[in-house]
C-alpha cells in the first residue's frame, strides 16, 4: 500500500490516534519559533494541521503534505489567517527552489516516509545556509537493540509510520547539517527533539 493511499484511509482517524499522545510534545517543540518573526517556514509533512493552533503569528508558512485528504483537514484549521499557505507535494521530492527557507519544521514525518534520509536531504537544500531544521520524531540510537520495535516494522511501515528508523546514519547523510541539540523524550527516550543548522 502506497503512503498516499494509506493515509488517505487514515484520514479521518488520525487526530484521534495522534494528537492525545503527541500534543505536549509538538507545543513544546513549536516553543523554538518563539523568535522567529518575519521568517520563512516550511512546515514539511503538515498533515491534517495539528500544529495550526500553536504556530505563532509573524512567520509565513508554507505546508506541504503528500494527501490531498489530510490537507483537507489542514485548511479547516487554517482558517482565516492569511500567514499559511498549503500544497500538495512529497516532502521526498520538495516543489521549492533552493535556499528559500529560514526554518524547516518537521513533525512526525522522518518516521513516516518510505526513505528518511531523501526527506533531510530536500530539508537540507531548501534551508538557507545557516537556517535551522527543527525535528520531533521517534527514532532508535545505533546500539539500541529494541528487537520489539524492529520486528514490528515489518508491518506497520506499511500502514503508518516506521519504528527502525536509526538517527546516527541518517544524520551522517547530510553532513552539511550540523546537530545543535538534541533531547530524548519520554516514552523511554524513544521520540528525539532535534535542531540542525544548514553549515553552508
Amino acid at each position: 500500500m502506497s503512503l498516499k493511499h494509506s493515509y488517505t484511509l487514515l484520514a479521518p482517524l488520525y487526530d484521534l490516534i495522534v494528537n492525545g499522545p503527541t500534543a505536549g510534545m509538538r507545543h513544546n517543540s513549536l516553543r523554538r519559533l518563539a523568535e522567529a518573526t518575519d521568517q520563512n517556514i516550511l512546515v514539511s509533512g503538515i498533515g491534517t494541521g495539528l500544529d495550526i493552533p500553536a504556530l505563532p503569528a509573524g512567520p509565513v508558512y508554507t505546508g506541504v503534505d503528500l494527501t490531498p485528504a489530510m490537507l483537507r483537514r489542514a485548511q479547516r484549521r487554517v482558517g482565516q489567517r492569511n500567514d499559511i499557505r498549503l500544497h500538495c507535494g512529497d516532502v521526498m521530492r520538495l516543489p521549492y527552489a533552493n535556499e528559500q527557507f529560514d526554518i524547516i519544521l518537521m513533525h512526525l514525518i522522518l518516521a513516516v516516509v518510505p526513505e528518511p534520509e531523501r526527506a533531510l536531504h530536500e530539508a537540507a537544500r531548501v534551508v538557507r545556509p545557516g537556517g535551522r531544521i527543527l525535528i520531533l520524531d521517534k527514532f532508535l540510537r545505533h546500539d539500541e537493540r529494541a528487537p520489539l520495535r524492529r520486528a514490528l516494522n515489518s508491518v506497520i511501515r506499511h500502514i503508518a509510520t516506521r519504528t527502525d528508523v536509526v538517527l546516527e546514519p541518517l544524520l551522517a547523510e547530510c553532513p552539511q547539517l550540523q546537530l545543535v541539540e538534541e533531547i530524548r523524550l519520554a516514552p523511554g527516550g524513544w521520540f528525539h527533539q532535534l535542531e540542525l543548522r544548514k553549515t553552508d
